[in-house]
């Protein structure tokens, strides 16, 4: 029999050789593994030390947790109907393994038995972790209530995964092929692409569908108003019950009633009054309260920008474009065409300067340049030939001037949107930074970076809009706090550990770079004539930068406020809808239309670990921008950025990861706590 691609730890996963019939018998094996090691560490005799638990369970069940990964992984980014069935098999039996071991009482008991003065700081700050996840994880219940818990974990998995498959499936299935006429005002590469697409089918016409790259430049820039709303209506009634009839069959209403009522279950389960309590316990907010009306302040701070905002576009829509009585179709064609005016510059031709490979060796020379490390292309086995990988290194220079060079971690860069991949942008860990106490040796970090951009047509390098740069620095901010982390105990190692409302603020601190001329320039070249982006230009970007901040606020925390109080005040027996217009009217300045369902596709806090969560965002963005205002404050007479500030700020928040409380880590690099103050200057809104 050949050997099981998933079976292969020595190095990085095999993904060219993963297929769909390797997922079964792996889980066989590694969860029979995990469960002859969670035997032998709770047996009487077994001590209750940390190393001698972590080398005998830890790294048996970090196998699992890496194989399994990799099968998650290859279903967001490379889904098909039998690896689909292959994952969905598993994963009943996965998750009834990690529900039972989070809470199995026996291994709980070896936890809080071991004595915290054994152990280092690092050590410390994961038992603590250990201890509290235990309980959240239902080790202090009994019985019945403990059997409906884990009944409780498994439903939630599938729904999840359910939800997940809807958004996707509903997403892929729509595609409409437009006239060339109708697409009048659409930038040219975007038509290309469309064309392309359309004959890769054998069909006339220009294919736009609703995945980003083709669906949003047709909002922004499409004369037609009745192709606008056709996408618009498409787009806003996936995965729900006002879709087309045809594809009803992926309406998430369902799935999304019968999660809130297990979230609402499991936390009364564990004693608490709502999913809400449950979700901060691990966080920085002390209660779903003081998230609420931290969301409320923020509002009301933007709204009268917003305000702002709506009234400038009406204005401009009747007196330039003729539109009366703007739609919600409207809005983004509108918005582009006032900013257009405004700053004479249009995001198309700013598209031109950020060619994919120009933007990324930029990214590259501010991290290098900033954290003192080095970027080099690397060599894995990859899912799809358009994946690239490379590592970061670290340089030594000894008294006698030999270099010496270590490494520090690699990952895997996925850019291009495509059937069967998930929308959105995210990173997510291969493997962690460990001191494996089974072989002694450091494993040193591996992540994902995966972003949804269109893809180059005819020869030509892909172009990325100036909001895509930022999704690019902004995702591997994540992948640099999990890689530059030097902290030892992978539990609290890179972004394990953190809090998970600070877990965004090296993701967001990353954006800023994409605003600063010193760093700008060196990553633009036209696609035509190879120019670097041009001063004036740059400038008009920068003026435009908080165009719309107000508006692009209070999204957010409709957003946030929704989920929040989704998981806190509404009973889930009840219809969610309502509650989505109640925050919409009190929050909104543009209501959206009757049949809008963007709850419908809210992946964040159905499928993606956000849920009473998402304030997160705006949280860790108070954190982020009184963390640049650091470099703000040190930066060069031309604007680049102090090495020391970085060396700093890589220091106090990166390399210290999940190991000490994520405020202790902001003020060891700011030596105070974070004000409001530099969010609301950075976006316009002092």
């Amino acid at each position: 029999m050949p050997t099981n691609p998933l079976l292969d730890f020595h190095d990085l996963p095999l993904f060219d050789q993963i297929r769909p019939e390797h997922v079964a018998p792996a889980v066989d094996t590694l969860l029979a593994e995990s469960e002859t090691a969670l035997e032998a560490v709770v047996a009487p005799g077994f001590p209750a030390d940390w190393k001698a638990l972590s080398a005998r369970l830890d790294c048996t069940t970090e196998r699992l947790s890496r194989a399994w990964g990799a099968v998650s992984h290859l279903n967001n980014v490379a889904d098909t109907p039998e690896l689909r069935a292959a994952y969905n098999e598993a994963l009943p039996r996965v998750t009834e393994f990690w529900t039972r071991l989070g809470s199995d009482e026996r291994l709980y008991a070896k936890y809080k038995a071991i004595d915290p003065a054994t152990l280092n700081e690092e050590q410390r700050q994961a038992l603590k972790n250990a201890i509290r996840n235990f309980v959240l994880g239902g080790a202090e219940l009994q019985g019945a209530a403990k059997e409906r818990f884990a009944a409780i974990q498994e439903r939630q998995a599938e729904l999840s995964q359910k939800f997940s498959e809807n958004a996707l499936d509903a997403t892929d299935a729509f595609a409409y092929y437009a006239s060339l006429q109708e697409l009048d005002g659409v930038p040219e590469d975007v038509v290309q692409a469309a064309r392309v697409a359309a004959q890769a089918e054998g069909k006339d016409g220009y294919k736009l569908t609703l995945k980003m790259p083709s669906y949003l430049p047709v909002m922004q820039f499409a004369h037609s108003r009745e192709l606008r709303q056709r996408m618009y209506r498409a787009y806003v009634t996936r995965a729900s019950d006002q879709a087309p009839p045809e594809f009803r069959k992926y309406d998430n209403t369902e799935a999304i009633r019968e999660i809130l009522a297990l979230r609402k279950e499991e936390a009364q389960l564990l004693g608490y009054g709502n999913f809400g309590e449950v979700s901060v316990v691990p966080k920085m907010a002390e209660s779903p309260q003081q998230v609420i009306g931290f969301l409320r302040e923020l509002a009301a701070k933007a709204r009268p920008f917003a305000e702002k905002d709506v009234a400038d576009m009406r204005a401009f829509a009747a007196e330039k474009l003729g539109i009366r009585d703007p739609q919600p179709w409207d809005w983004s064609y509108i918005g582009e065409k006032l900013k257009e005016e405004r700053y004479a510059f249009s995001e198309q031709e700013v598209k031109q300067y950020f060619t994919a490979p120009k933007v990324l060796a930029g990214l590259f020379k501010i991290v290098e340049t900033l954290f003192e490390v080095v970027i080099r292309r690397d060599y894995a086995p990859v899912w799809n030939p358009g994946v690239e990988f490379y590592r970061i290194e670290r340089e030594h220079k000894d008294s006698s001037g030999h270099v010496s060079t270590e490494r520090v971690g690699q990952f895997y860069l996925d850019p291009a949107a495509r059937t069967g991949k998930r929308g959105g942008a995210w990173m997510d860990d291969v493997r962690a930074r460990w001191q494996r106490p089974d072989t002694g040796k450091l494993q040193t970090p591996v992540a994902h970076l995966v972003c949804n951009f269109a893809d180059g047509v005819e020869g030509k390098p892909a172009l990325l809009t100036h909001d895509d740069v930022i999704t690019l620095f902004h995702e591997s901010g994540h992948g640099l706090h999990h890689m530059l982390t030097r902290v030892n105990e992978r539990d609290v190692s890179g972004i394990s550990g953190v809090e998970w409302d600070a877990v965004e603020l090296p993701s967001q601190f990353m954006e800023n770079f994409c605003w600063e001329w010193a760093v700008l320039r060196h990553m633009t070249a036209h696609v035509e004539t190879g120019e670097p982006l041009p001063r004036d230009l740059f400038d008009k970007m920068v003026a435009a930068r908080n165009f719309h901040s107000g508006l692009a606020t209070l999204r957010q925390i409709e957003f946030a406020l929704f989920d929040m109080l989704l998981h806190t005040e509404h009973d889930p027996a009840e219809d969610f809808m309502p509650l989505l217009r109640k925050v919409r009217e009190e929050v909104a300045v543009l209501q959206p239309p009757e049949f809008s369902r963007t709850a419908h596709t809210f992946s964040h806090i159905f499928s993606g670990g956000y849920a009473a969560g998402y304030y997160s965002y705006k949280w860790a963005e108070v954190l982020s921008a009184d963390a640049y205002a650091a470099f703000e404050e040190t930066a060069g007479a031309d604007g680049s950025p102090s090495v020391e500030t970085g060396r700093k700020y890589r220091q106090a928040i990166l390399e210290s990861g999940g190991s000490r409380a994520a405020m202790e880590s902001f003020k060891a690099f700011r030596g105070r706590e974070p004000t409001l103050d530099a969010l609301l200057r950075h976006q316009g809104m002092a």
